[in-house]
């Protein structure tokens, strides 16, 4: 995947201000206290859509308006982010959306995805099923498909990584969450645009290892995910484009139980009285598993807050999400 300069990045940002403002990004004296050490997080729940994933939505409905104006339908999966992100995009752009998720999926994510103009199916018993049902009815109908993580999606993506690092003082390393790439994609992207030095550690799930042994090995390697908490992370199969964008920029990565990353909810809603999903706090969680290892200035994404009310609860009182 070829990563986008500076000038695209900044002309897709002129885009996404037509919809959202540039979020915020903080550093909060309690999480500080709790880190050791000075850290920014950059607030990517606070989107209309709760998530990162709009930024890629809108530039990528943007270019399909513009350059292929004859499609009328597109269908995508996804476990909620990228669904709404693509849903409120597609409705901006007279574009029909049918998303599909897996059964058991997320309530209040299929929810708001509804509500934001997606005609849901459910199918499959995880993403990758979901994925394959969502190419075939591309297939069988001749809708477009939208991936995961595309060059696109990575170029409106890498507008919140320019906002926090040309905000934030320099930092030494950034902690970004992994799901199906274009949120550490677009990370990458900038810290490369700007010429910092510095270190994109890559996050993801030991309940869903298939990036971390893609990683290793150096290429494709497919794991079942079972995260309880971290679906927004849960991959099955990543995709050999971000994975060689990763071996040339990421400095590396760290696996976290689900556990620590319900520890991290907790952390952002005592600390800084956030809502985060599982996915958005995973960043967090790594953070202060790795603070022995920590110089200088540190950031990390809250990449999401769109977590069913019922399943915050439970966190929020320590028992384990179901």
């Amino acid at each position: 995947m070829d990563l986008p300069g500076l000038d695209e990045i900044k002309r897709a940002a002129e885009l996404v201000y037509r919809t959202m403002p540039a979020t915020p990004q903080y550093s909060w004296p309690l999480l500080n206290e709790r880190a050791g050490g000075e850290v920014w997080v950059k607030h990517e729940n606070h989107t209309p859509a709760g998530a990162f994933k709009l930024r890629g939505g809108l530039i990528y409905m943007d270019w399909l308006r513009r350059e292929q104006s004859e499609v009328t339908t597109v269908v995508s999966a996804t476990r909620g982010n990228h669904g709404q992100s693509i849903a409120l995009a597609a409705a901006r752009n007279g574009i029909r959306a049918v998303i599909i998720v897996p059964h058991g999926n997320s309530v209040e994510k299929n929810r708001a995805m509804r509500s934001q103009g997606a005609e849901l199916v459910e199918h499959g018993a995880d993403f990758q099923e979901a994925l394959e049902h969502a190419v075939l009815l591309e297939q069988e109908n001749g809708w477009h498909w939208v991936p995961s993580c595309h060059a696109l999606l990575v170029k409106g993506v890498a507008t919140y990584a320019l906002e926090m690092l040309t905000a934030c003082p320099e930092l030494d390393t950034v902690y970004v969450p992994i799901g199906m790439g274009s949120g550490i994609c677009g990370m990458i992207a900038v810290r490369n645009a700007l010429g910092l030095k510095t270190k994109v550690v890559g996050v993801t799930s030991k309940s869903a290892r298939a990036t971390a042994l893609s990683f290793a090995a150096g290429a494709v390697v497919e794991d079942v995910a079972t995260t309880r908490i971290a679906d927004g992370v849960a991959c099955r199969r990543p995709m050999q484009e971000t994975l060689e964008v990763l071996q040339a920029g990421m400095e590396r990565l760290i696996e976290v139980e689900d556990d620590e990353v319900e520890a991290a909810m907790r952390a952002y809603f005592s600390d800084t009285h956030n809502v985060a999903e599982g996915a958005g706090a995973i960043g967090l969680a790594a953070l202060l598993k790795d603070r022995a290892n920590m110089q200088g200035r540190v950031g990390t994404v809250l990449c999401g807050g769109n977590v069913d009310s019922e399943v915050f609860a439970r966190v929020l009182a320590g028992g384990a999400a179901a």
